[in-house]
């Protein structure tokens, strides 16, 4: 995915997404921010559709090779937003589907 931080994209690794932000890993690059404000253009797996997102960065992490960024999204079109909520409806389905097969495993 991109970042558009000051109108200059850098590169970022989406880690989890949901219907509400995203959260991202970026390689430590020497960055200054004007605002906490950014531009996200990224495609969900699969559909490829690109998602353009505003968004505000609730809070940084630093390792010792990351970035990370949670990032709340403030603005988006409604069609992306519902791309958005449909495909992580759609991974928790199948998460809770895989969590009820072992279950099921278990107990026979």
């Amino acid at each position: 995915m991109n970042e558009y931080v000051n109108d200059r994209p850098h590169r970022a690794l989406s880690v989890n997404i949901s219907a509400s932000g995203v959260y991202v890993h970026k390689v430590i690059t020497q960055l200054s921010r004007r605002s906490r404000v950014v531009g996200l253009e990224f495609e969900l797996p699969g559909t490829g559709d690109l998602i353009w997102a505003r968004g505000e960065i609730c809070y940084d992490t630093l390792s010792d090779c990351f970035h990370g960024e949670a990032i709340r999204f403030t603005a988006m079109a409604r069609l992306h937003r519902r791309m958005i909520r449909e495909y992580c409806m759609e991974r928790r389905r199948e998460h809770l589907g895989r969590i009820l097969d072992r279950i099921r495993g278990a107990v026979s």
